[in-house]
């Protein structure tokens, strides 16, 4: 049975999270955190370097302990000591960490105080008013916790595009082995790179004596078969993600793909307008009468319309269908046109890997420039820099730019924007950088109209560059702190500024909603990964996924220039 990264990833951070409530040493939480991330953002698979009889101690922040465990779990798909600390500490409890207002030694104190170890009995005790019966919560708390509590019920359980990929990847590996198979593809949300993903929708075409559906449903990782038949079949897998999968014939696959790929606003606009032209579409083909004149592939379907081909991250029923009329469709941005990365982390603050070591793994990915965006002082728990540690800095990045060939390393910092709309470090040091990232890292409960007021304050600074990470969300974790982003961009335009795509598959922030906003605003984006370790440089990815969704363009990128155009571009 195949483990993935993130199962891996998912057993240490709840091992840290046990740990936390039980109020273990804190050294010993951040190891299994930074392991998680390790594993999470490895390019390669766990159990192929366990496999293979791969060192895994070479990995960052894996010692020999660790390294242990990892084969433990590639190899019996649990953690015994994650068992034994269920026995001691309720699992359940763990959920709790995800509730806004409530950190480890809350969820302790609830637990120790009232006896509560799941999540409804956390909304009883707070409905009746118990939370804030226990020191140091009160009434305040409490109404945060049922706030957060109610928004968790809502909530529809998706996966992160990052880890939807990371199941996919294999399933369709495994179903193109498959005999008599031609082509295998995953339609919806999950093509037209949405940043969660609900299920999966494969279609496939193959020859008539193929075991395509038997073949799937022997997939290693179905836990539950929901159904199967000659045409479709659909089964759980392990993570919890439902897939579906389509056998097509060769004269529908282009309708087919159309039609689950949606959105279902685009199909319902794309039908309507068939249907002004005497066409019935639907996912088999294009049909006059009875007779089908069209649906081999997608192509077809845009032209029995009348429309030019549109990519599907665009198949929003946004405005790519008048677009598509009026011959208006974006050139979208792609991989290829990134040129560096604009926002990146060393082990002086946050970071896993040396100021040399990001320098030549940025180098390998052919990039010509390479920003360091180390954390400022206020950001204590990532050991932010002072003046005279920037200061420090900037002279090791001197150092490394006249010893290293074929990139540029740019002299940046992640600057904290305090409450006052105040920046964290004085411009005396600020102007010995080639550009300032600035970023809201702490109280993000303030009021629209402050936060907002907060941040068009730090823009009046003349150092202000780029704006990081722009509304502060976590996908599923964190929501965005309330700001008009509206306003925010206006004055990011009146003064010069920029905006980010932040490319961690957690962030994606901007949204595509935002990122199409600041387009036709003409504000200029940096898609940039945000990276701690060098194979966090593959989040790039993502981050054009969101960029093509938001219509970005090469020229609506920063860093889709080379290093001379991009320093002039970006200097206020």
């Amino acid at each position: 049975m195949p483990v993935h990264n993130s199962e891996i990833s998912e057993i240490f951070n709840d091992m840290a999270d046990l740990l936390e409530i039980q109020g273990s040493n804190t050294f010993r939480v951040r190891a299994y955190r930074n392991a998680a991330r390790t594993i999470e953002n490895l390019s390669r698979s766990a159990v192929d370097m366990v496999n293979q009889d791969e060192d895994l101690t070479e990995l960052k922040g894996i010692g020999k302990d660790l390294a242990k465990k990892i084969k433990e779990i590639v190899e019996t798909g649990e953690l015994s000591m994650l068992e034994d600390l269920k026995k001691e500490i309720p699992f359940e409890l763990s959920d709790f960490m995800d509730i806004p207002g409530i950190g480890p030694k809350r969820v302790h104190a609830i637990y120790e105080e009232l006896g509560v170890k799941s999540l409804d009995e956390l909304k009883k005790a707070a409905e009746k008013h118990r939370i804030q019966e226990i020191g140091g919560f009160g009434e305040k708390t409490e109404k945060i916790i049922l706030e957060g509590l109610k928004k968790a019920d809502k909530t529809e359980k998706r996966l992160k595009l990052s880890i939807a990929d990371e199941i996919a990847t294999p399933l369709l590996e495994y179903l193109r082995k498959a005999e008599g198979v031609k082509e295998v593809i995953v339609a919806g949300s999950y093509r037209r790179r949405k940043e969660t993903v609900g299920d999966l929708d494969i279609l496939v075409s193959h020859k008539k004596n193929s075991d395509m559906m038997e073949h799937f449903i022997k997939y290693e990782d179905v836990r539950k078969v929901i159904s199967s038949g000659k045409t479709r079949s659909s089964v759980l897998l392990r993570s919890g993600l439902q897939v579906d999968l389509r056998s097509v014939a060769e004269v529908s696959c282009g309708a087919a793909l159309h039609y689950f790929t949606g959105s279902k606003a685009h199909n319902i606009a794309i039908r309507k307008i068939g249907q002004s032209k005497g066409l019935k579409i639907n996912e088999y083909g294009i049909f006059k009468g009875k007779k089908r004149i069209a649906g081999k592939t997608e192509e077809e379907v845009f032209r029995s319309v009348g429309l030019p081909y549109i990519q599907p991250e665009l198949r929003e029923n946004r405005g790519e269908i008048e677009a598509a009329k009026n011959k208006k469709l974006p050139s979208l941005v792609k991989l290829k046109d990134i040129r560096g990365d604009l926002h990146s982390h060393t082990n002086r603050t946050d970071g896993n890997f040396s100021l040399e070591e990001m320098a030549k793994g940025a180098k390998e990915r052919g990039y010509e420039y390479l920003a360091i965006t180390d954390h400022s002082k206020h950001v204590t728990v990532a050991g932010g820099m002072d003046s005279k540690e920037l200061s420090e800095q900037i002279r090791e990045i001197d150092k490394l730019n006249d010893k290293i060939d074929g990139i540029t390393i740019l002299k940046s910092i992640e600057l904290d924007i305090l409450e006052d709309g105040t920046l964290d470090l004085p411009n005396d040091i600020l102007k010995e950088l080639d550009f300032v990232y600035c970023s809201v890292h702490y109280k993000f409960n303030l009021s629209r109209e402050k936060q907002t007021e907060r941040i068009i304050r730090a823009m009046d600074n003349p150092y202000f560059n780029i704006l990081a990470h722009p509304t502060g969300r976590l996908i599923g974790k964190r929501d965005p702190y309330e700001v008009d982003m509206e306003q925010l961009m206006k004055a990011a335009k009146e003064r010069g500024c920029f905006m980010e795509i932040n490319s961690n598959p957690e962030r994606l922030d901007l949204s595509d909603i935002h990122t199409k906003m600041a387009k036709d605003m003409r504000i200029k984006i940096s898609i940039s990964t945000d990276a701690h370790n060098i194979t966090d440089f593959d989040y790039i990815r993502f981050g054009i996924c969101q960029g093509r969704r938001g219509w970005l363009e090469k020229q609506d990128v920063l860093n889709t220039r080379g290093l001379d155009e991009l320093k002039k571009l970006i200097n206020r």
